[in-house]
């Protein structure tokens, strides 16, 4: 616990969010104010949290009003101070004497500092402004910079909306966090006076730093979210190089993306740039319903197609070449919602364009790396984490059983793998050659996995079977049972990370059945 005492002038709501939130572990031992009738006395009150009044008689010097401050600071044995709404200058002697203190101002300093900020920032027309939490110092709103924390600035704003906007979405996430990491340790002040430097351990320009700004622009008000209750807009980020975000919609006459088609022409988007050969995928509720490469891009969306032809109708088209009218053709053929591609033949495009309700995006060409980080809306936060760029040759393949894997199925083991990163755990893939056969995702079972992919593709494929198949798991096999139900429907080789702690048993059921089985040694989990 690292005791903290606050200084108060008004309501002190800064003060109170961080006694309710304790940021590090720290707690408000004091507040101290120098006027008897200031609101935060009572709400301080209610939270248990002792106060003091250090008014400044008529007759008194400021240094003796602050040497009785620092009396009562003393008493409480803190090790920091913050301000807020103390509108007092504080002086040199009381900032050497005293522990550490910051204080908060509602603008990105050195930019309109002292009073009315808020007026500032709407006068000179900015479009961001924020706070920034800093040492306090002898001369107003200049001592070092601890954090800051930008908010836009709307057209209709006035000096009170700002004011509260500033507060809630600026003021509550920066204070705690310069109180965090100061009683974490993470934070340390050098230097003395005017040369007083602060640093934030871990605080570079690295894939997590310790702070992420990251500014984005609304690019349209779409019709609903996932379901017509749900509101929902698409912002964008400022990046290059294929994606569905500002892609073009090359049939104007057509109704304008949903969120459901933007997430599952992503997630198409995401499958087929995995390949270097023509590449077509069929997506549905973000999961793939067929995926194949082929000399043509035509042939590759047949096969893709005819994993599943039945799941893909009303499916998410992603081809990782320039649509041409062959496959055009088929794409038309039964109803989709969306065709991406980095570009159209005009042959293509006369005959998509047929179709009204399919929507021909143009997501650009495939020249630029997609975002190294992504992320995860959580309840009060995200969680980030590199992009899965993992690869699997042959050769990095580990064969655990008797049986050699063919040379056609190690690179089917390969294929499979890279269609696998996009399927929802628990997934298994069946394909054969360089086309999935049946895919099972999304079980709490992977079992269930192998029995929903050997159903789908007994029932549901065209020209397909399991029968001679490659299997890949996206984790290990806990027990053998996944293989023996590989096995009934004539599954000849299997990728697996493997690491259970059953994989004796698991690969002695692949040698009991005569099967290939080789350990990819990383998994391959889609939690999203």
């Amino acid at each position: 616990m690292t005791p903290i005492a606050g200084l108060a002038g008004n309501r002190g709501r800064n003060l109170l969010h961080i006694a309710d939130h304790a940021p590090g572990g720290a707690e408000l031992s004091v507040i101290l104010t120098n006027d008897a009738d200031a609101p935060v006395l009572d709400a301080a009150a209610e939270r248990g949290i002792p106060t003091e009044v250090v008014e400044q008689n008529e007759d008194e010097s400021r240094a003796a009003h602050e040497r009785r401050l620092l009396d009562r600071l003393d008493e409480y044995d803190v090790e920091l101070v913050c301000l807020d709404g103390y509108m007092r200058v504080l002086t040199r002697q009381f900032i050497e004497a005293a522990p550490p203190a910051f204080n908060v101002h509602p603008s990105l300093l050195p930019a309109f500092p002292g009073t009315n900020a808020h007026e500032q920032v709407l006068d000179a027309g900015v479009g961001v402004t924020g706070c920034t939490v800093h040492l306090v110092a002898e001369d107003i709103d200049a001592g070092p910079i601890v954090t800051q924390e930008p908010v836009a600035v709307y057209p209709d704003d006035d000096p009170e909306s700002l004011k509260e906007r500033v507060l809630h979405e600026a003021e509550f996430a920066a204070y705690p966090r310069a109180v965090r990491w100061f009683a974490e340790g993470t934070l340390a002040i050098d230097g003395e006076g005017d040369e007083r430097e602060v640093t934030i351990t871990g605080d570079e320009n690295c894939p997590f730093p310790t702070r992420r700004v990251q500014g984005s622009e609304r690019a349209a008000d779409l019709r609903y979210g996932e379901n017509p209750h749900q509101s929902a807009a698409l912002y964008a980020d400022v990046s290059d190089g294929a994606s569905v975000v500002g892609a073009p919609q090359l049939n104007s006459g057509a109704k304008n993306l949903s969120y459901n088609n933007y997430n599952d022409a992503d997630g198409a988007l995401g499958l087929v740039r995995e390949f270097d050969e023509p590449a077509a995928a069929v997506i549905k509720h973000t999961n793939p319903a067929g995926c194949a490469t082929a000399d043509t891009l035509a042939a590759a969306y047949e096969r893709a197609l005819a994993t599943d032809p039945m799941s893909a109708f009303g499916g998410i088209v992603a081809l990782n070449r320039e649509c041409d009218e062959a496959t055009a053709e088929q794409v038309i053929e039964s109803f989709k919602e969306v065709v991406c591609a980095p570009g159209y033949t005009e042959d293509a495009l006369a005959v998509l364009r047929e179709e009204d309700d399919l929507r021909v995006l143009d997501i650009g060409a495939f020249d630029t790396d997609p975002s190294e980080l992504v992320e995860k809306p959580l309840a009060g936060g995200r969680l980030m984490q590199e992009r899965d760029e993992q690869t699997i040759a042959p050769e990095e393949l580990e064969v655990v059983t008797e049986r050699e894997p063919t040379d056609e199925q190690l690179a089917t083991m390969c294929f499979a793998w890279q269609v696998i990163k996009h399927v929802k755990s628990n997934a298994i893939v069946f394909a054969d050659g360089t086309e999935t056969v049946g895919i099972g995702m999304g079980q709490v079972s992977r079992v269930d996995a192998v029995r929903l992919a050997a159903m789908k593709a007994d029932e549901h494929a065209e020209g397909k079977s399991a029968a001679g198949a490659v299997m890949a798991s996206d984790a290990f096999f806990p027990f053998p049972d996944g293989i023996e139900a590989a096995v009934e429907v004539g599954i000849e080789a299997v990728v697996q990370p493997g690491g259970s702690v059953n994989d004796e048993d698991v690969i002695a059921a692949a040698d009991e059945a005569d099967i290939a089985m080789a350990h990819t040694g990383q998994r391959a989990f889609r939690h999203d």
